[in-house]
């Protein structure tokens, strides 16, 4: 079985679909393989200049993880490429979308090196609901500058557009927010907070239910994620694309192919400017549009602790509270998914956490082995890329 599968890995790459040079000699690291030392982690450089290693010399077995590539490559996303079944799915469109997707793609990044690398991962594409990842990243460093002095304040003592006046919505915290617990009540862009209606739903719509008092009671819902995201902008006072390009992206050398644009009527006034409001993902289009090799980039931020070389980009308090379980739903953290109780991906440690997207796309971060796996358009299990990486590593 295993020859199969390393057969099967080397007809991908004889098509193209897989990056043998991740493979392929590289310098000795002067330490016992598998081992970095705190004094000598490895950052990637802006640009292509991302190093590889041979799987033996980060610890892992070269034929294992070429198969744990063969499989993942082998998954092609069911979703349509031209986005045919948008509008079923989701409903209503509000932003733009690309003509159509790229393939299956994704990358395995160990003590900071790439060791496999398959499709195109340079290609930037709708990345979905990952996108609340990076969203959540924007409070955190709004907490680390001080204009968010704790997530546990309501977001009305900073936020004054009527989003927060009734009395349900004044109880409201940051908090709440990132963790999907705020039962915000109101409508976002035309879209209301209740999902009622296949119109503006599609499949996605639910059954009328009671709120229920925020911080609760979880429910994984784009309305209020968007509502969030207004209000954060109101905090930044500049666009939300400029302040990841700012305080993030360029700072950990990310390309600057990724874009965020938001939805044809999310256009709001800010100190007397017009600027637009983005979304938490691709559900009515829109979104956060990048790379699998800058996802790789913002996965390994948070494997390194939220620091980048001698830089805190957002703080180690931040990353752990970010990845902390959260009382109503205990594998979600601040749009983070986590695996409390082994949960969501039993062969891998409880402490790995992930963004995830519809599609599906996912930047799965693991501290225990040191370890980011970025998996593209894909239809396949996470639990068994993970399960398969995790067997090459020695």
């Amino acid at each position: 079985m295993r020859r199969n599968l390393f057969a099967a890995f080397i007809a991908l790459a004889l098509c193209g679909l897989v990056d043998v040079a991740a493979f392929q000699s590289a310098p000795t690291p002067q330490r016992a393989p598998g081992v970095q030392s705190r004094a000598s982690v490895y950052y990637p450089p802006r640009g292509s200049g991302w190093q590889r290693r041979r799987p033996a010399k980060v610890g892992m077995d070269g034929d294992l993880l070429a198969a744990a590539v063969a499989f993942a490559a082998s998954q092609e996303s069911k979703v349509p490429r031209d986005f045919l079944t948008q509008v079923e799915t989701f409903g209503a469109l509000l932003g733009p979308l690309p003509k159509e997707r790229g393939g299956s793609n994704g990358i395995i990044i160990r003590h900071g090196y790439i060791v496999a690398e398959w499709g195109d991962t340079e290609r930037p594409d709708p990345t979905y609901s990952a996108a609340k990842s990076f969203l959540s990243t924007l409070l955190g460093v709004a907490v680390d500058r001080g204009l968010v002095k704790s997530v546990h304040d309501p977001v009305r003592a900073y936020v004054r557009d009527g989003g927060y006046d009734s009395p349900h919505n004044a109880k409201v915290t940051w908090h709440h927010h990132a963790q999907q617990t705020s039962e915000w009540e109101g409508v976002m862009w035309g879209k209301p907070h209740d999902f009622i209606g296949v119109e503006q739903f599609g499949n996605g719509r639910r059954e009328l239910r009671a709120l229920r008092e925020p911080g609760t009671f979880y429910e994984y819902n784009d309305v209020r994620i968007n509502r969030f995201a207004l209000s954060l902008l109101r905090v930044w006072r500049k666009p939300l694309p400029d302040v990841l390009r700012d305080e993030v992206m360029n700072p950990i050398g990310a390309s600057s192919a990724w874009r965020y644009p938001g939805y044809f009527n999310s256009d709001v006034d800010v100190d007397g400017k017009k600027m637009t409001s983005i979304s938490g993902g691709t559900r009515w289009g829109g979104g956060l549009w990048i790379s699998a090799r800058d996802e790789a980039r913002f996965g390994y931020l948070f494997l390194r602790g939220g620091k980048w070389q001698d830089k805190q980009i957002v703080s180690r308090e931040w990353v752990r509270a970010a990845t902390t379980p959260g009382a109503a739903k205990p594998d979600y953290g601040y749009l983070w998914w986590l695996n409390t109780g082994r949960k969501q991906w039993p062969s891998a440690p409880e402490m790995s956490f992930a963004a995830i997207g519809y599609g599906s796309n996912t930047i799965w971060v693991d501290p225990e082995h040191d370890l980011v796996v970025v998996w593209r358009w894909h239809h396949g299990s996470v639990e068994e890329l993970i399960k398969r990486v995790l067997a090459s590593v020695k």
